[in-house]
């Protein structure tokens, strides 16, 4: 029987295909993340740390706190598919994997803004630096949100 997306497959077929999707999406955001997040651990160890200002070590905390966050977010729905398996709730389950992917990804977002404002402050101690996260924030909102959600509304009918 035909579901909304005019596809011939079953409740769980669906549910089946779209967690595919998922772990495949997954799969990109995590490799970027923990990249990310094991390179922001391994600064506290340098000998520049110690030099750092106030303000740049405080940003530095809230940046592994977000790579953290964003970390636990990206890898949650590989967890809860493990503890909801076999239980017959996989369309549930996809729901609550997709909500947690997608906090993931605002959380991924956070943690590149943050580890870019430091870096560029710590590189340059520019005024400019705001402006420069700021148009990259923009960026990443654009490509990754903006964009995907103008082509769902202009592309979907409206039936």
């Amino acid at each position: 029987m035909p579901t909304e997306a005019g596809r011939d497959e079953t409740a769980e077929e669906r549910a089946d295909r779209r967690w595919q999707e998922l772990i495949q999406e997954i799969r990109v955001a995590q490799t970027g993340v923990q990249i990310l997040f094991g390179f922001l651990l391994t600064v506290a160890f340098t000998p520049v740390f110690d030099g750092l200002a106030a303000t740049e070590k405080t940003t530095y905390i809230v940046t592994v706190v977000l790579g953290s966050l964003a970390t636990g977010a990206l890898i949650g729905p590989v967890a809860f598919h493990r503890v909801v398996s076999g239980r017959r709730i996989k369309p549930e389950a996809v729901t609550w994997a997709a909500r947690l992917t997608f906090a993931g990804l605002i959380l991924l977002l956070a943690t590149c803004s943050s580890a870019l404002f430091l870096v560029l402050r710590v590189a340059s101690h520019n005024a400019v630096v705001p402006w420069l996260v700021g148009g990259v924030v923009a960026w990443y909102l654009t490509c990754w949100f903006l964009l995907p959600l103008w082509v769902r509304f202009r592309h979907t009918s409206k039936e």
